[in-house]
Order: C-alpha cells, then structure tokens, then sequence
C-alpha cells in the first residue's frame, strides 16, 4: 500500500460522526415539529369540540323554542277550528229547529186545506146527488115528452104526406135549384099558387115582401133588405141586406134565382126569391128555416 492511499483513508474515517450527528439534528427538528402539529391538531380539535357542543346547544335551545311555538300554535288553531264547529253546530241546530218549525206549519196549512177541500168534494157530491135525481125526473119527464112528440111526428108525417098529396092535385110547379152561393135551394115558389102550397107543406117559414126603390129600408122577417136598382127588362135587381149588423150587396140578380145568405151561423141559408120585376120595384118572398141549427 502507498503513502497516498494511507492518507486518502483517514480523513474519511474521521468525517463520519459529523454526519450522524447532522442527522440526528434533523431528526430531532422533526419529532419537534411533529409533536408541535400533534398539539396544534389536539388544540384545534378541543375547539372544535366546543364549538360542535355549543352548537349542539343552541340548537337544541332552538328546537325546544320552536316546540314549544309551534304546541302553541295548533292549540290555538286547535281552539279556533273548535270554536267554529261548535258556532257551525248552533247554526245547523237553529236551522234545524226553523226547518221542523216551517214544516209543521205547512203541514197545518195542508192539512186545513185538504180539510177544506173534502168538505167542499162532500157538498159538491150532495148537490151532484141531488142534481142526478132532478135530472132524471127532468128525464122522465121528457121521456113522456118525447113520446108524445113521437106521436105528433107521426101525425105531422101523415100531414104532410097529405098535403103533398094535395099539391101534386093543384099541378103546384116547385122545384129545386142551386142558389147564388153554390147551395142547393129548397122548393122555390114562382106565384102565389106555389107559395101556398110550401107554406101548406111547412118546411120553412115564408114572409111576401114588395119593396120599391123609394123606401130606404124594409124589414122583411129578421132581416132589412133595400132596393138599390130594378131593370125589368131584363128582369135584373140589385139589394142590399142587413143581417147580423153586416150589410151585403146582392147584384145584378135574376127572378126566381135563390139569392142566399147565412144568418147568426145557421146550417141552412136564408133565401130570397123575387118573383116580379118592376119599375122600382121588386116583388118576392123570404124562406127562412123553421129550426135554426148552428153550422160546425
């Protein structure tokens, strides 16, 4: 071994406590340092702890205030809503006893009324009674009537059939024609000889008339006629007729044509037939039926 190496050598050997001792130094620093952050740690976390605790206070002061709040407000809610079920209850009680007390009432008065009314259906029934048993005497009456009239029928019948007899002897000229209004006419007369034998045969009721233009108005049966115009040429007239406060204008009629009209709603129509035509004046008779019958 040379000198050099043996002097290399040495020096290192000398150096290496120095380094452990700087190590030692860094070591301690840190375990120093450590343990300061483990204080701090253990400081900060007592705080915390505190802090959490007083939290955990107040919160809890909170909670027990808010409680205690809100026990107050559902009771007082509680004996709001309590208050006003017992006010609904009143009122639905007094409503109640209003209802039964209208409804008694209008059971009296129904009942006042039915009342009424079986005693009014009660006299009612008596005097029906009564009116059924005088109707059917009435009946019977007419009943005996009726029969009697049969009879008289029967004799008219034979009357007539006599009568027409008698008028076919007498060569009376009667006929039937259809009048001015489309209605087929009864016997019409031409003359006296023919109009005494319809008043002999009885169907209807005959009233003569002779009406000149000089007169303002007639009454002929029930009815008023007036002589507008008589052309005897031609054996043409014009009257005018009141009847039923109506006045109607017959024109330009012919002799012997039916002129009719109908009268307070009869069935049958009033005929007038003019037998001569003169100078201003007219000449004829009224044919009214004997038993009026009102048309439908």
């Amino acid at each position: 071994m040379s000198n050099y190496e043996v002097d290399k050598t040495v020096p290192v050997e000398e150096e290496k406590p120095r380094g452990n001792s700087v190590m030692i130094g860094v070591l301690a620093a840190g375990l120093v340092i450590a343990l300061a952050g483990d204080g701090y740690l253990i400081m900060k976390a007592n705080n915390l702890n505190d802090q959490i605790t007083q939290m955990q206070s107040a919160t809890q002061a909170q909670l027990s205030k808010l409680g205690d709040s809100t026990t107050a407000m559902l009771e007082r809610r509680l004996e709001a809503v309590s208050t006003d079920l017992q006010d609904a209850h009143d009122t639905a009680n007094s409503a109640v006893k209003q209802a039964r007390a209208e409804v008694q009432r209008q059971s009296a008065q129904l009942t006042r009324k039915i009342d009424e009314q079986q005693q009014q259906v009660a006299g009612q029934l008596v005097e029906l009674k009564d009116a059924t048993t005088t109707a059917n005497s009435k009946l019977d009456e007419v009943s005996a009537d009726v029969n009697g009239v049969k009879t008289d029928v029967n004799g008219v019948k034979t009357d007539v059939a006599s009568t027409q007899s008698q008028v076919d002897k007498d060569g009376a000229q009667l006929k039937q024609v259809v009048g001015d209004m489309g209605v087929m006419s009864g016997l019409i007369a031409t003359n006296g000889k023919d109009l005494q034998a319809l008043r002999e045969l009885g169907e209807r009721n005959y009233f003569e008339f002779d009406l000149s233009k000089g007169q303002l108005t007639k009454k002929v049966g029930d009815i008023t006629i007036s002589l507008r115009k008589a052309d005897p040429k031609r054996n043409r007239y014009t009257v005018d007729i009141l009847a039923d406060d109506k006045r109607i204008e017959k024109k330009d009629k012919t002799i012997n044509e039916p002129v009719q009209l109908y009268v307070s709603e009869n069935r049958q129509p009033y005929e007038i037939v003019v037998n001569q035509v003169k100078k201003d004046e007219v000449v004829g008779y009224l044919a009214t039926p004997k038993v009026k019958v009102a048309r439908r």
